[in-house]
């Protein structure tokens, strides 16, 4: 064998281990990337996961924090978004069964939050508990008549007229439906649409253990106990599975509340968070005025 042919061998066989070697590191790196690839997966549902599952009502029934519906269009609800039947049978106005007396006192607190939307607490001090006040909300699904009782909840009917006389309510969407069985209820006042948005300031439950809430009530929504805001809720059906620990201040006509009958039928926007009987209504309930009888 010629030199020169034995040096060209030993450059194809350095040539030939070179080429292995290149195709082993390959190798190595595909697998290395694979198994990058599962573990950020993993990793992926694991947090899916506790997003989930973390997520699970510390918020109470009538004022949990549902999310706004998307900027996409949302997903036309199916059965099991909407409400299998609506008692159409009104209740009866709510009573207190040992008066207030005359004159109670009301105290409004600063709130940790920040107002959703610019608004003066009221004053603090005595308020007459007696009497009533209408309020009109006008609604993209019609008028709806509030009749407000101050022997029921007198800080509270003073709270309410007192966002009216400020536009408050003005422009606001009802942001959460609930259509299940024990829940019914149209959720409003809260002008960030999140749910969670208040005036700024929040005062003391004005409730006692005989109230009792269905079909026509108009009550708080709150947070924990002596939460209260400017949220509420319109019970349109079925309100069996709430505890008398959400201030009733007055009631709906029934005009109204068939208003809202065709909203909880046409069933809520599926959520993860709230479930699929509490969301934000299909068809969406704005706010446009709230105005006071004068």
């Amino acid at each position: 064998m010629s030199k020169k042919t034995h040096q060209q061998q030993l450059a194809q066989r350095k040539a030939q281990r070179q080429a292995e070697r290149d195709a082993e590191r390959r190798r190595q790196r595909r697998m290395l990337t694979a198994t990058i690839t599962a573990i950020v997966a993993v990793v992926v549902v694991i947090v899916g996961l506790f997003v989930v599952l973390g997520n699970n009502g510390k918020d109470t029934p009538a004022a949990g924090n549902t999310p706004s519906p998307s900027s996409t269009a949302p997903s036309a609800p199916g059965p099991e978004n909407k409400p299998k039947s609506i008692p159409t049978a009104l209740a009866a106005a709510p009573k207190r069964t040992t008066p207030l007396a005359s004159e109670v006192d009301c105290s409004y607190k600063k709130s940790a939050e920040p107002a959703s939307k610019p608004v003066n607490a009221p004053a603090n001090g005595k308020v007459k508990a007696s009497g009533t006040s209408k309020v009109t909300l006008g609604t993209s699904i019609g008028d709806l008549h509030l009749n407000l009782d101050s022997a029921l909840a007198p800080c509270t009917v003073k709270s309410f007229l007192n966002l009216v006389g400020q536009k408050y309510f003005d422009n606001t969407k009802c942001h959460r439906l609930t259509v299940g069985a024990g829940l019914q209820v149209l959720q409003c006042g809260d002008p960030s649409g999140s749910g969670s948005g208040g005036p700024g300031y929040s005062f003391a439950d004005e409730v006692y253990p005989q109230l009792k809430y269905g079909r026509g009530i108009l009550a708080m929504a709150n947070a924990g106990p002596n939460t209260n805001g400017s949220q509420f809720f319109i019970v349109y059906g079925d309100a069996s599975a709430l505890t008398p620990a959400y201030t009733a201040f007055g009631t709906v006509d029934e005009a109204g509340l068939k208003a809202i009958d065709k909203v909880a039928n046409a069933g809520v926007v599926p959520s993860p968070q709230g479930g699929p009987t509490d969301g934000a209504p299909y068809i969406p309930v704005e706010i446009k005025s709230a105005t006071a009888a004068a």
